[in-house]
């Protein structure tokens, strides 16, 4: 007795070379619409769904495969007497493969000026019910929504092991997965963002949370998975803090079209630095505060190559993380000698990508855009006497660069394209400013310093002046901007505003 599959596709890939393989392994087809004509064209016999159902199609193709016939066929349970007595006698055969996929409700909605009425002609009803309606039956019905999952179900249908029962599990929590994320997307789109689906999968155990007494897990967005990869870990899984530490690290480097390399620490730069070559850029980032680069994760925005990993050897640096684009084979292979270091690759995104970001609080969920905003020298504004020479101005967008992805209050002195001191996370400012200070010791005579917010009070500027720090960039806008630049033309230090904060939480 031939078996049946149920062929009703939006998207056509490989559809022809799956039917053909059913067709070879003695399925029957029954198809519908397009698929049905694609089908027709390739020379493969299709049942018509109105030829089984003898119903005909209706409301302009709304109504197609709703219908006692499709899902008796689909629902009842091969292993109950009662359900395939009651099959028989309602004349319901039963159907064991359905391959749906869903209207592109999706990419009909972002196209530009596309129509309410367009969206909603493109919500699809029977695809979600075929698919749901195989999934809930699954002990003896295959359901395929991905294309990219057809050569392994052929494969299972021909293999003479029983590898079809565990697959057809598998397919099923996909498909519900799936139609649970096509949902989201109406929802959103329809209700303008105001209500918002967030469907997270492939869920990664992590060795703990930010304290070992905690659990941690580390999901990744459907359809939209990372673009990093774990290279090397050997038994040491990463941490919650591990993985927040090393987006920190990442994000910043990507501030950087020039070779940079950053020192992360608990969630803070402790040292930045860009060079021609990317192994000078990791030295000076190191150098600038190696107390606190104690169990550092390490990010470079270009190739990590062997001087930068001899270099963290010769030094017998305690790494825990490595980030980088991509890594010189022999640079691996090198690294392969301490397994415990953590090893990633990863790819900047574009700065004018939009990225969205979440963060659970209150019980409830914060969500915004990342800020890739990129501050340039035509964004500033000198507002004292004195201008900053041409090269201050590119040590401050420097320190702009990198204020922005220490946590706040945040004060950053700079000095040749270094960080030379950091202070962060302060809930005053002016204390930012001596912990900085305090880091940079005699390198602060001359470097520049950004703060990440206004300064509220002149007294950040009176700190920075004993130290000599030489120009300011910050975003101004306070109250008392004016008493600020006063004192900023009294002790001779340049000072420009960019208009845009750069608090980081």
């Amino acid at each position: 007795m031939n078996k049946r599959a149920l062929l009703s596709v939006s998207d056509k890939r490989g559809i022809e070379d799956f039917a053909r393989g059913l067709q070879n392994i003695g399925f029957e087809i029954i198809s519908t619409g397009g698929t049905q004509r694609a089908l027709e064209k390739a020379k493969i016999p299709v049942i018509p769904v109105e030829e089984y159902t003898k119903f005909p199609e209706c409301f302009g193709g709304r109504l197609k495969t709703l219908h006692p016939l499709i899902f008796g066929g689909i629902l009842f349970r091969r292993e109950e007497k009662e359900h395939v007595t009651e099959a028989k006698k309602l004349g319901i055969e039963p159907i064991d493969l359905v391959c749906v996929n869903l209207y592109p409700f999706e990419e009909t909605a972002a196209k530009p000026g596309a129509t309410r009425e367009e969206k909603i002609e493109q919500i699809d009803i029977g695809g979600p019910s075929l698919l749901r309606a195989a999934a809930k039956n699954a002990e003896s019905v295959t359901v395929v929504c991905d294309p990219n999952d057809y050569a392994r179900v052929l494969a299972a249908l021909q293999s003479k092991e029983n590898t079809l029962v565990n697959l057809r599990q598998e397919l099923a929590t996909k498909v519900f997965l799936h139609t649970a994320a096509y949902d989201a997307a109406i929802v959103r789109e329809l209700s303008n963002g105001d209500k918002a689906g967030i469907i997270l999968t492939n869920r990664r155990k992590l060795r703990y949370g930010e304290n070992p007494h905690q659990w941690g897990a580390f999901y990744e967005f459907y359809k939209n998975p990372p673009d990093w990869e774990v290279l090397q870990q050997e038994e040491k899984q990463m941490s919650y803090l591990n993985i927040l530490d090393a987006d920190g690290a990442w994000n910043l480097v990507c501030e950087f079209p020039e070779p940079t390399a950053a020192c992360i620490k608990h969630a803070n730069p402790s040292g930045v630095a860009s060079h021609a070559d990317i192994a000078e850029a990791f030295q000076r980032a190191y150098d600038a505060d190696r107390l606190s680069a104690f169990g550092v994760i390490i990010a470079l925005n270009r190739t990590c190559t062997i001087p930068v990993i001899q270099k963290i050897f010769d030094q017998k640096i305690f790494v825990e993380i490595i980030i980088a684009p991509a890594y010189e084979p022999a640079a691996l292979e090198l690294l392969s000698k301490k397994p415990k270091i953590r090893v990633i690759e990863n790819h900047c995104m574009k700065h004018d990508e939009e990225i969205t970001t979440f963060r659970s609080a209150l019980g409830g969920m914060l969500v915004q855009n990342l800020d890739t905003r990129v501050v340039t020298e035509k964004d500033l504004t000198c507002v004292t006497e004195l201008k900053p020479t041409e090269e201050q101005i590119r040590d401050l967008l420097f320190a702009w660069k990198v204020v922005k992805h220490a946590k706040s209050n945040a004060i950053v002195f700079v000095k040749d394209a270094l960080s030379v001191g950091i202070g962060a996370g302060q809930t005053s400012r002016v204390d930012s400013t001596i912990i900085a200070a305090r880091r940079a010791g005699e390198k602060a005579k001359g470097a520049v310093m950004a703060s990440d917010a206004f300064f509220p009070f002149p007294d950040s500027v009176e700190e920075a002046a004993k130290y000599g720090i030489a120009a300011i960039i910050q975003p101004g806008g306070s109250m008392r901007d004016a008493e600020v630049i006063a004192k900023a033309n009294e002790l001779k230090i340049p000072m420009v505003v960019t208009g845009v904060r750069g608090f980081r939480h």
